[in-house]
């Protein structure tokens, strides 16, 4: 006999629909993401790497360039030479970067050993993850800084675009190592973030994705700032306010990267599992993101956007919030409606409707997703649906509601007799819904 199926998880199906558009928006997409040889000294690049393919398996077209910070200090340690630091740079003598070589290239064949898994029964699975690699980035000495010369200490001089696009398109990880070559046939010692940076912008990467120890940028109580505008990150670089270790080294990449056109840079904790899922599929995040301007576009609606109207007021009109509209009728007055974007997402929407020969003016369909409510969201659109009104030459806005008085209230809305509504909106009034009416003169 047949055993009765598990009962349906609702939340799980919710979670699956709510990452949908993500996986749409991400594939083909170029991520650069920047590790420290920590994370493989750790051992938590085994739960890395089933991340990274997760996102391959979607169509992400990934970069990898990984540190060796820790590695280069043992293998020095070993073989008890100095490690010299000047203005925080590693100073790169020859028995230096004999070190260096030996410890990026043994940091270089594990991380390709645990990317080649494909073990039954885990997230590796099937993986098919082939990783390239290559003499991608050229480098020049860094030179003499205040007298000291720092030898075979390089940085970025040109990134070897055309080659790694072509490894992408073959479907290849590819993964960069903090070296870099010069035309003469030298070997210079570079950073990973000058490395990582130098290469989002260089393939104008959709992504550059930072992890480190903290769990991102922080403000002065201590708590995370999940997203960041260039001029917001500049002025926080430029404050008193005492930064960790990781935001002073990361966030300035972050700028540079966003102000040459890196779409969004994140920087998240390394030592979360499944953080970069985390930040990636999820609206809150769990690092930081520092974007080149405002994520929000408040703008007209049109036709594309029904979908995502719908979405939007469904739930609400299911709680007998607001009066329910099929996509027919949205379709055919879109022209009423604006809309609320954040990243691309639809997070809010309102519609005006005018009713000239009295002056007035009906506000309906007000929403805001519920993860972004009490953020001033809802402010917003009744500020941009009140200049609409007063544009038109309307003197008075109303609005009906069931459910949200108070706050209509609190922004100034008075209630009013259904009897003070235009002619033809008194006309269709539903009296077994028994609205609310409020009304604001129009300034």
């Amino acid at each position: 006999m047949m055993q009765d199926a598990a009962p349906h998880s609702t939340e799980f199906v919710d979670w699956f629909r709510s990452v949908a558009p993500y996986i749409n928006a991400f594939r083909g997409r170029t991520f650069v993401v920047a590790f420290g040889g920590e994370v493989v000294a750790d051992g938590k690049f085994v739960e890395l790497t089933h991340d990274l393919n997760l996102l391959a398996s979607l169509g992400v077209k990934l970069v990898l360039v990984h540190g060796a910070r820790p590695q280069i200090e043992q293998h020095l340690s070993r073989n008890s030479i100095d490690d010299y630091y000047h203005h925080g740079i590693r100073r790169t003598d020859a028995e230096t970067m004999q070190c260096v070589k030996e410890a990026v290239g043994r940091v270089r064949v594990e991380i390709e050993a645990l990317l080649s898994m494909g073990l039954a029964n885990s997230p590796m699975a099937n993986a098919d993850i082939r990783v390239a690699g290559g003499n991608f980035i050229t480098a020049q000495p860094m030179g003499v800084i205040n007298g000291v010369d720092l030898l075979h200490t390089g940085n970025v001089r040109k990134v070897d675009v055309a080659a790694i696009r072509d490894r992408l398109e073959f479907n290849e990880v590819v993964l960069l190592s903090p070296l870099g070559y010069s035309p003469t046939g030298e070997v210079f010692n570079l950073t990973l973030e000058d490395v990582a940076t130098a290469t989002a912008i260089a393939l104008d990467a959709d992504k550059l994705i930072f992890m480190m120890d903290s769990d991102g940028v922080l403000d002065k109580k201590g708590s995370l700032i999940s997203e960041l505008t260039v001029a917001s990150a500049n002025a926080l670089l430029s404050s008193k306010l005492r930064l960790s270790d990781d935001t002073a080294l990361f966030l300035p990449c972050a700028v540079r990267a966003c102000e040459a056109g890196v779409a969004r840079t994140h920087l998240i904790s390394r030592h979360i599992d499944g953080a970069i899922l985390h930040e990636l599929f999820s609206d809150d995040g769990i690092g930081s993101m520092v974007v080149e301007s405002t994520l929000n576009i408040l703008r007209d609606a049109t036709i594309d956007d029904v979908g995502g109207i719908l979405q939007l007021l469904q739930p609400l009109e299911e709680e007998g919030v607001l009066v329910r509209r099929n996509r027919e009728l949205l379709e055919r007055e879109i022209d009423r409606f604006v809309v609320l974007e954040h990243d691309h997402r639809t997070i809010g929407c309102a519609a005006l409707y005018p009713f000239a020969n009295e002056a007035a003016g009906e506000l309906a369909c007000l929403a805001v997703q519920p993860g972004y409510r009490n953020q001033g969201y809802g402010d917003a659109l009744l500020q941009h649906i009140s200049a609409e009104a007063k544009a038109l030459g309307l003197r008075k806005l109303f609005v009906l509601t069931t459910r949200t008085a108070h706050w209509f209230i609190e922004r100034g809305f008075k209630e009013t007799d259904v009897a003070q509504l235009p002619a033809q909106k008194k006309s269709l009034y539903n009296y077994q819904r028994r609205s609310k009416v409020f009304c604001k003169a129009v300034k």
